[in-house]
């Protein structure tokens, strides 16, 4: 938010955001979207930023904003890793981060609800993960791989003898919105709640002050991702993400039915997945190049 109110105020010759009003955030967002070309969330997150500065710095509401040139999404065929290049990644990589990652590309999991898995939510014997509040505030049930169990269950019972030294010096209630602590109260202390992988080290709740452990921080699983990437000499833009598309392709690769993919995934449209589709179809075996059947002379 700082960067971009930094932006803000330079693109208008440093002048005081208290003498800019809304025509000022229209002309500098629109700027954004056709003179530099940046993607609809970059420009939404510029939004968000000067919204935030009017409303919680200046204390006043910027008026409805009708004169936004919007911009606009362009659709893009994501990156798959091949499961030999998957295989060797996943190889790389050792320890929490390692089944994070794992658990992205054997369950189809975003970063987010993949650090943020609690132990209830884990059932070993039926092979599911119930995946809460995700993207849309929706709860789904997605896959558990048989490979997963054994690193999961030694991952829970390590994340459980750590709540039980939090316990004892008085910590222990798990990280919750602040409607659900009100509701639960002592409840969050259980082991039920807590975190599957649990940070090394306690946090403040910033409305209360109240110290708790949160989960790991996404950031130590995307440069554990870039590092073995690196290691194994892995030419392609792998983020966490491509966990998660691979997770897709490789299914309907397999057979799966689409729905049954967008189900796992939680897409509230089968048209989001449907980009996957266009993956398997791109090049490869989908279509052969003239250039093969071209004689061969001499």
């Amino acid at each position: 938010y700082l960067h971009w109110i930094k932006r803000y105020i330079l693109f208008h010759k440093k002048q005081h955001p208290s003498s800019l009003g809304a025509q000022h955030v229209e002309q500098y967002l629109s700027h954004l979207a056709l003179n530099r070309q940046c993607s609809p969330s970059t420009q939404s997150q510029a939004l968000c930023a000067l919204v935030f500065l009017y409303r919680h710095v200046l204390k006043t509401e910027l008026p409805r904003l009708d004169g936004i040139s919007f911009a606009k999404r362009k659709p893009r065929i994501p990156t798959v890793l091949t499961e030999e290049e998957v295989a060797r990644v996943l190889e790389e990589m050792k320890g929490p981060d390692g089944l994070i990652v794992s658990l992205l590309y054997g369950s189809g999991l975003r970063m987010a609800e993949g650090v943020a898995l609690r132990i209830q939510d884990v059932d070993l014997h039926r092979r599911c993960l119930t995946i809460r509040m995700a993207k849309g505030a929706k709860d789904r049930v997605v896959t558990l791989s048989q490979r997963l169990v054994g690193p999961l269950e030694h991952c829970m019972t390590k994340a459980l003898a750590v709540h039980e030294q939090d316990v004892a010096r008085g910590y222990g209630f798990a990280p919750a919105p602040y409607a659900l602590r009100r509701k639960l109260g002592t409840a969050l202390r259980s082991p039920g709640w807590q975190f599957v992988f649990p940070s090394s080290g306690y946090s403040a709740i910033p409305d209360t002050g109240e110290l708790v452990r949160f989960h790991r921080h996404p950031d130590n699983v995307r440069k554990a991702i870039t590092a073995a990437c690196r290691h194994i000499d892995l030419r392609k833009r792998v983020t966490s993400h491509t966990f998660r598309h691979s997770f897709a392709t490789h299914l309907l690769q397999r057979g799966a039915d689409i729905r049954t993919v967008q189900d796992q995934l939680g897409h509230a449209d089968v048209k989001t997945t449907e980009v996957y589709t266009h993956v398997i179809q791109r090049g490869g075996l989908a279509v052969r190049s003239p250039l093969d059947t071209l004689p061969v002379h001499g």
